[in-house]
Formats: C-alpha cells, structure tokens, sequence
C-alpha cells in the first residue's frame, strides 16, 4: 500500500477482513472459512460500485497465503507475500480485468498457465474483475476447471452485473452478496477518515457526501477527496458550499417548485428553476431530483428521520408533509409518470434547459385539469392534446382519457420526428386488420407482418385507431415502426393503444385452432376410423390445404 498517496479511496484501502465498511458478516464467514480449512474452488463477490469486491478478493488471497496466518493476518509489517500482492507484483496471484481479457483464448492460456504448481506462494490465486464481460465460449472454456481445480488452484470472480454470469458458473462458486453501506455507518467511517486527514469539513456537508455515494464507500472517498481539496480560508465547509462543489441544491428548492405548480402560479415556478439552472444545476439532475421528491410525497407518512436516513433534513420532513395533504396520490402518480416520460425523451433535446422549462408550464396545466376536472380556461391545452369536449363531460373517465390522449401525443410526436417519407405514392385505404396485412405483404414489410400474425392479439380497428392486448412478446419499436407506416400509406394518422382486454387470438393461433379442430373433425369420419384399424400406429398430421 503506497501510504504517500493522495487518493483516498487507494490510501485507506482495507488490509484485513475487520477493516470491510459495511461488510462486517461477509468478512466474519469468509474469515471462518479460511480459519477451519474450509475453502471453496472459487469465489464469487457480487455488488454495486464501491462496495468492497476487489478490497475483498485481495484480502481473501493475502489470508490464504500469508506467512502468519490468516489469524495474524498483515496488517503494518507486511510479510513478503502479502507485500508482494499488495504492490501487484506476486508471481502466483494473476489479476485480471476479463472487460479487456474477453476471448476464449484469453482463458486457455490462464487454464494452461494454472497447470503448474506455485512457485512461492501456498496457493496460485486467479482474481477475475468483471468477470460478467467474458464471452460464452470463455465461460464455456472455464467451466471444468472451475468445478475440479488442482488443490493449489483458487479462483476469485467479482462483477457488478450477476444476469450476465451463466448459472452454471455460479453454481460452482461460493457466492457473497456485498450490499450498499448503511448510510450511519459510511458517514461514522468518513468523520473517522476526515479526523486523520484533519480536515475542516461539517457534519452536514459529509451526510450529503453520503446521500450522493448511494452506499457506495469508493465514490463517497472521491466525494470527500474533493471536499478537502478546497480552501475555504480556513474556514469550515458547509453544506452551502457542498452543494456548490457537488453540483447539488437543497431539496427544498424543489420542494417550493412543486408548490408553485400546485397554485398554477407560472412566474414563480419559472423564477425558482432559473435560480435553480444558474447555481449549475444539470437540467437532468434537476428532474432526478424532482422525481425524488415526488417519490418523498407519496410515502412521506412512511419515512421516519432517524439516524440513519440523511436524505431529508426536519425542514425538508416538515414542508413535504405539509404539502403532501394538498395532493391526492393520483395526482402525485400522474405527475410521477409525466415527469418520468420526459426524462426519458431530455437526450433527444440540444437544449435542456429550454425542455426543463416547458415541461414545468405543461405540468401547471395538467395539475390544473386533474385539480378541477373542467373544460373552463383549457381551450389551449385541448387543442395541444387533441381532447375533444366528450371526455371533459364524462367526469368518471377523465383522468383515464387524459391518459390515452397523452399516449396518442406521444406516438403523433414520434411519427413526426420519424424521417420524412421518400416515396410518395397514392394514400391507400385500410379499413380492417386483414387488408393492413394484405399491404405489409405488399409493401414487402416482412417484420411488421411478422409481428401482427405472430403477436398482436386485436381488441378493435376502427376510424384510424388500433386497439391491441398487451403482450410482451411484441417488439418494442413495433408501435413506432407501424405508426410511421400507416402514416406513410393511408396519408393520415393512427392512434394505436395498449388495452388491458384480452383480445382475439393471434393469426398463428387462430390457423392453429382450425387446423386442429379440422384434424379433430377428420379423426370422426369413418374412413379415419377404417384406416386405424388397419394401421394402428398411424397418425393424422396434416389435411389438404384447400380444406383449411
């Protein structure tokens, strides 16, 4: 360990299995493990960023091959085997990094080198970092290695990502979870790790270092690295000045924010986000952090602020509670899911901060139609949103119907940000299921025909509006794809929606369902029954085309 340097996530990297932040029954099994011989062919340590894989996996390979053993593990006057793995240099201890070591030849020439004994360590230990980026014809290769490795052969495997590893690999590792750190324990370590760097940091300051870590105990020392770099005049940072370092502002910004969209007032809404965009504020961040507090209005009677929850301070607690009984859930989860729709659409746009601002005007006028469920004073709105006067009148189903309206915008924006057609021809009438796909045929659109035989189960097809059951096997662009089409062709456009009906069966099972009742049908006839006798093992497969 270079204790010189000034990183310090590298600096204060743990040495033994009690020195793991957050991880305390990890490192107590992984210790007894060792300390009664009991010690798996592989190892597998699993979790986000930060969390301790790699510390952990070196820790396991020192305690193997330490000179005084894993019960008087190194931890100041390191020995030469664990010197040598902690500067990177033991000739039995390989690490690799499988994101740039992906091939299959890459994991022969490691089985071929783990063919040969240890030359000065008790155990040959190969340290696998993210291990998910190997290729299935690598983990294929590594597969009968790892089940019934020499006694002297250790794996250690780490990755952020378990769905990519084969279950087989799994099965044949001891696997260990390493979870996010308890927010009162990360920031109980930071004080402790601020106290020996004597910096001059509040305590307020290091509970939003926490916050931004997510648990993660890598990223909150980078965090608190770069908060100690600053001089402050000799003063102590405050979380005033964090918020500035970090790019962060206070959650009651927001929390004002909302309340302004909850009165309709527009100037203000728009002032508070521009105080909010000048102190540098990302406008993606800004609807993460929306979205956050929207979150804290729909659970608020749930959070309890204790010691170990930093995200809200008793300010923020007390303003989110007050606020929250001036909105219904619905409302909260209808702007939950408006505000979640244009995060996803904020990458498409060159200027952010324009976006932001528009979709907080278009959040004052949706709040205003859910609050009083009327037409009055909306006349711009409708026009935007292609409402017309039939949903306002019926009052049970306007928060459905504003719903689908949306949807429909949303498919409308997407055909037009399509490319424009090239090939313009006669429109062409459609005016029910088979003809569209009669014209996918002869448009030689394989996939989307592909797709309405084999997957889409019709509920209507009625005036430029497609209603189908939802299924998953759909492909996901295949709304976008037929909506363009069907713009492309008929020169008009369709609304096409997702309903919760079941809806008719797919072409494929409606020819299947006629085969087999055909097939049922022929085994009645009496000439079927003549020819079972005479042939007992026979079996009807198929009838004449001409009769389906």
């Amino acid at each position: 360990m270079n204790s010189n340097s000034k990183v310090l996530a590298l600096k204060y990297r743990p040495q033994t299995f009690d020195q793991l932040v957050g991880q305390k029954v990890i490192g107590e099994s992984l210790f007894n493990s060792i300390k009664n011989n009991r010690i798996p062919n592989a190892y597998m340590f699993l979790g986000i960023r930060g969390s301790g894989k790699t510390s952990t996996a070196r820790i396991v390979a020192k305690a193997l091959n330490c000179e005084n053993g894993v019960e008087k593990l190194c931890t100041k006057n390191f020995c030469e085997s664990c010197k040598s793995i902690i500067e990177g240099n033991n000739i039995d201890i390989l690490e690799i990094d499988a994101a740039s070591k992906t091939s299959v030849d890459d994991v022969r020439e490691l089985i071929e080198f783990s063919r040969y004994k240890p030359t000065t360590a008790k155990y040959k230990i190969f340290i696998c970092d993210e291990v998910h980026m190997f290729s299935k014809s690598a983990f294929a290769a590594l597969l009968k290695t790892l089940e019934e490795p020499p006694s002297y052969l250790k794996f250690i495997f780490a990755s952020t990502d378990v769905k990519k590893i084969p279950v087989t690999i799994i099965s044949r590792c001891q696997r260990y979870d390493l979870s996010r750190v308890n927010s009162e324990e990360l920031f109980d370590y930071l004080i402790k790790i601020k106290d020996l760097e004597k910096g001059n940091i509040s305590n307020e300051a290091i509970k939003l270092i926490v916050k931004l870590s997510e648990g993660s105990v890598r990223d909150s020392l980078s965090l608190l690295d770069r908060a100690m770099l600053l001089d402050n005049n000799g003063n102590e940072l405050d979380l005033k000045t964090a918020h500035k370092i970090f790019g962060y502002f206070e959650k009651s910004k927001t929390i004002d924010l909302i309340s302004q969209i909850i009165d309709g007032n527009e100037n203000n809404t728009l002032k508070l986000y521009k105080n909010i965009y000048i102190s540098g504020v990302e406008p993606k961040v800004f609807l993460n952090e929306f979205l956050e507090t929207l979150y804290y209005l729909k659970n608020i009677e749930f959070i309890n602020l204790d010691g170990s929850n930093f995200d809200l301070n008793n300010n923020e607690f007390d303003k989110i509670k007050l606020l929250s009984k001036k909105l219904s859930k619905k409302d909260i989860l209808m702007l939950w899911q408006f505000t979640l729709n244009n995060l996803e659409k904020i990458d498409y746009i060159k200027n952010q901060h324009q976006f932001v601002e528009m979709f907080l005007i278009r959040s004052l006028y949706l709040k205003e139609i859910l609050k009083n469920n009327s037409i009055e004073d909306t006349n711009d709105f409708k026009k935007d949103l292609k409402v017309n006067k039939k949903i306002f009148e019926n009052k049970n189903q306007l928060n459905q119907d504003a719903i689908e309206q949306l949807k429909s915008v949303e498919q409308e924006e997407k055909i037009i940000s399509a490319p424009e057609v090239k090939n313009k021809i006669d429109s062409i009438e459609i005016n029910n299921f088979n003809k569209l796909i009669q014209v996918c045929e002869d448009k030689k659109e394989i996939k989307i025909k592909y797709e309405m035989e084999n997957n889409l189960k019709l509920v209507s097809f009625e005036n430029q509006k497609i209603e189908i059951s939802f299924n998953s096997n759909l492909d996901k662009s295949f709304v976008k794809e037929l909506s363009a089409k069907l713009l492309e062709w008929t020169k008009k456009r369709w609304i096409i929606s997702f309903s919760k009906k079941k809806g008719l069966p797919t072409i494929k099972e409606q020819k299947k369902n006629i085969k087999n009742d055909l097939l049922k049908s022929e085994l009645k006839t009496e000439f079927s029954k003549e020819v079972e006798k005479l042939f007992p093992d026979a079996e009807l497969l198929e009838i004449e085309k001409d009769k389906i």
